[in-house]
């Protein structure tokens, strides 16, 4: 009964306007298996990744150390360059997907939380978020670039993955 009710629950919930995101890919199933997101999905995705980024990243340009803020600064420039280039394609008619327009709740949350913190605590987690991000943007990009569904979303996720692939490698040797 009670998995039941749950289990509507989450239906309801991630078939409302406030949920636009599939459950496959905020569960992460579709990564799980390996599946592309659907154009809607990776342009919310990117959208607000590109935001948590560039909002993370100001802080640490504020709070970081002469290497956290010389990498912060790359994040930053970088991830307006493809926000950018996003928009662009967006505006070009051929992409009928919507990007957000805020950080979503759980990248506000962990801005918030690293606002809070300070010194090695402050790099540390920057650090390890950054860690964490990239390789879910990489994730996305690497799917969608392989199986999405517009052909020109798919090119420019192919072409920006390299890029990505960089960050990541930065942030983890960074991160250690």
């Amino acid at each position: 009964m009670k998995k039941t009710i749950i289990a509507t629950a989450i239906i309801f919930a991630a078939s409302t306007a406030a949920f636009a995101q599939s459950t496959a890919e905020s569960t992460g199933a579709n990564s799980l298996i390996g599946r592309a997101p659907s154009t809607e999905d990776f342009v919310m995705q990117v959208s607000a990744s590109d935001m948590y980024e560039i909002e993370s990243s100001k802080l640490a340009v504020q709070k970081g150390d002469d290497q956290t803020k010389t990498f912060a600064q790359q994040m930053i420039t970088d991830h307006e360059k493809t926000s950018a280039e996003l928009k662009a394609l967006l505006s070009g008619g051929k992409i009928k997907a919507t990007p957000v327009a805020a950080l979503t709740k759980d990248h506000k949350e962990e801005v918030d939380d690293l606002a809070k913190l300070s010194g090695a605590e402050f790099k540390e987690e920057y650090f390890d978020d950054q860690v964490d991000a990239h390789e879910d943007a990489v994730d996305l990009f690497k799917r969608y670039a392989e199986g999405g569904e517009n052909a020109e979303l798919k090119a420019w996720a192919a072409k920006t993955l390299p890029a990505l692939e960089h960050h990541y490698k930065m942030a983890q040797d960074l991160e250690k």
